[in-house]
This record gives C-alpha cells, sequence and structure tokens, in this order.
C-alpha cells in the first residue's frame, strides 16, 4: 500500500552500511586539514599572490577528487558518482558564494591579509551550517516526501532569478536588515586593531569591523545554505555522502576566493552556468517525488552518471564560453 504521501525509497537512498569510524576517519581527515592550513600555511597574517591561490585551490581540488576515488573504492561506482555531483554542485554555489564575500570585504575595507582569517571561520560556519541543514532537510524528506516540491520551488525561483538578473554579483551590507539590526546592538570601532575581533577604545571594549565582516559573511552563509542544501538532495539522499562531498567543496572555498576576487570579470559566463545548474536541480526534485497526498507523482529519476554528465558540462561551458566570449559594457556578447 502506497504510503500517504509517497516516501518511498529512493534511488538516491544507498542505504551504505556506514560505519561509526567511517564518520570518525572523515571528521580526521578533514579537522587535520584545517588545522595544517591554518597553522602551517595560514599562521601569519599575508595576502596570497594569484599564483599561490591557484595553486592552494588546484591543491584542494586534488583532495576533493582523491576524497571522490577513496569513495569509489570503498562503496562502489554509484556512490562515486553522487559524491563527485554533489561535489560540483557545492563547488559551483561557492563561486556565487565567494562573489557575495567579495562584496562585504570591499565593503568593509578589510585588508587582504586578514582576509583569509575572516573566511577560515566563514568556512567553518558553512559547514556547520550544512551539516544541520542536511540532516534537517533529509528528516523532513523521509517524513513529508512533497517537500521536495517546495526545495524544487526554491531552486527554479533561484536559477531563473540569477538568469533574469542584470547587475551580476552585487551585495551591499549597508542594506543588509542584518547588518543594521546587529549595528543597532553591537558597539563598532571604524578602526582595525590587528586581526583581533574586539577592541577597547577609550577603555570600551567594542567590535572592530573585522567583527562585523565576519557576522555579515555567516549571514551570506546562511542564505546561499538555502539554496545548496536543496541542491545536493537532489543528486544523493545518503548522509555520509552529502557531508563528504560538501566539506571537501567547502574547504577549498577560501583560496577560490583570492583567485575569483582577481578573475571573476573573465569568468562572467559562470554565473548563467549556475543558473541552469540550479534550474536543471529544481526540476530534478520536483519529478523526483513517488505520490503527493496519496496521488501518483512522475517518481523521475535522473541517473547518477547522467546528472554528473549535465552538471559537468555546464561548469565546463561557463568557463570555455567565458574564455571564447567577452562580454561588452552593454551586456552584449562579442567574439
Amino acid at each position: 500500500m502506497m504510503h500517504l504521501f509517497g516516501a518511498g525509497s529512493s534511488v538516491l537512498e544507498l542505504n551504505l552500511n556506514i560505519l561509526w569510524w567511517y564518520w570518525l576517519l572523515l571528521f580526521v581527515w578533514f579537522v587535520s586539514l584545517i588545522l595544517i592550513d591554518i597553522l602551517v600555511f595560514h599562521r601569519k597574517d599575508h595576502a596570497p599572490s594569484l599564483k599561490s591561490a591557484i595553486w592552494q585551490s588546484a591543491v584542494w581540488i586534488a583532495l576533493g577528487i582523491m576524497l571522490g576515488l577513496v569513495v569509489w573504492g570503498v562503496f562502489g561506482g554509484e556512490a562515486g558518482g553522487q559524491y563527485f555531483s554533489g561535489y560540483l554542485v557545492e563547488k559551483s554555489l561557492a563561486v556565487d558564494n565567494v562573489f557575495a564575500w567579495a562584496m562585504v570585504l570591499t565593503y568593509f575595507k578589510i585588508p587582504k591579509k586578514y582576509q583569509h582569517r575572516v573566511l577560515f571561520w566563514g568556512v567553518l560556519g558553512a559547514i556547520t551550517l550544512r551539516v544541520i541543514f542536511v540532516f534537517a532537510g533529509l528528516a523532513v524528506i523521509d517524513r513529508f516526501e512533497p517537500v521536495l516540491l517546495i526545495f524544487g520551488g526554491i531552486l527554479l525561483w533561484s536559477g531563473i532569478k540569477m538568469l533574469l538578473t542584470k547587475k551580476g554579483h552585487e551585495y551591499d551590507p549597508a542594506k543588509s536588515k542584518f547588518y543594521l539590526v546587529v549595528s543597532k546592538f553591537i558597539p563598532i570601532s571604524e578602526k582595525l586593531d590587528g586581526h583581533k575581533l574586539f577592541t577597547r577604545v577609550n577603555g570600551k571594549r567594542m567590535a572592530t569591523t573585522l567583527f562585523m565582516a565576519l557576522l555579515v559573511v555567516e549571514f551570506t552563509d546562511l542564505v546561499f545554505a538555502v539554496d545548496s542544501v536543496p541542491a545536493i538532495l537532489a543528486v544523493s539522499r545518503e548522509p555520509f555522502i552529502i557531508i563528504a562531498s560538501n566539506a571537501a567543496a567547502i574547504l577549498g572555498m577560501r583560496a577560490l576566493y583570492f583567485v575569483f576576487d582577481i578573475l571573476k570579470d573573465k569568468f562572467w559566463l559562470l554565473s548563467r552556468a549556475l543558473a541552469f545548474l540550479l534550474i536543471f536541480v529544481g526540476i530534478k526534485l520536483v519529478l523526483a517525488p513517488t505520490a503527493i497526498f496519496g496521488y501518483n507523482w512522475f517518481d523521475f529519476h535522473i541517473p547518477t552518471n547522467l546528472s554528473l554528465l549535465i552538471i559537468s558540462s555546464l561548469l565546463i561551458g561557463g568557463v570555455v564560453g567565458s574564455l571564447i566570449f567577452k562580454k561588452s559594457n552593454s551586456g552584449k556578447i562579442f567574439k
């Protein structure tokens, strides 16, 4: 007998036998990478060069691919395909995230040498939010599968809005309600005090602009998680795969930020590719439910390998297209 809400098994649910020590190994792996990064390579505040940022980004990508190959070898091709699909989805959404970070750090006039410290905590916050949202999302889907229509609708709306937006990636913290509310309750110093989050001015404890930048960065992480989590749930429902692919993609966001902060105008078509990616995974979610309130629904699932191919093609197309075509000030494309 069909469940009232159609929460039947999905081809995305692998039902892997994830032992507790698999989670422990995954946790130790990521914590070790974070500690090495912050205590060895970024122990001292400095502004990374473009060459350094590209190399660091390449290393993070290589580590993400290596973890995916381990997942593929241990759990099989379907699990590996879901990992890489999730990794590419999160990595592509990270591109949009870093553009917002650039706007925030520029607004607060945070020097390059201190930006990595802000982004370090921003990345940790992003991972934490993803973990919370993922398990919450899986719990909701398990009990009420029609919520996939809501998730799909969010992604479709985001993708269409991105296609119709002409100004690109603009974020003005001064117009953010979050920033306006926080600034009323927290005294803010107009000056930096090294990489400190708080300082004293005339004996009064105040937050530095570095702290405010961090708060706004964390808020943007929360906003982007609203798109990110539904998107990842469109390609996998296995918690271990989702967390592994998300964390691997997010940890490289800091290096990616310093690359795209310099090259963002060169890869202008990536935003369009990302819009189509959101629309694709949105449609995927909308078609996924088995039944809606007892009525048969599409119960249509795109094979993992085909999803991976489509996602990869969109991203490659955005990068290659940006290199082939240039954008004029009027917004028209010319070769």
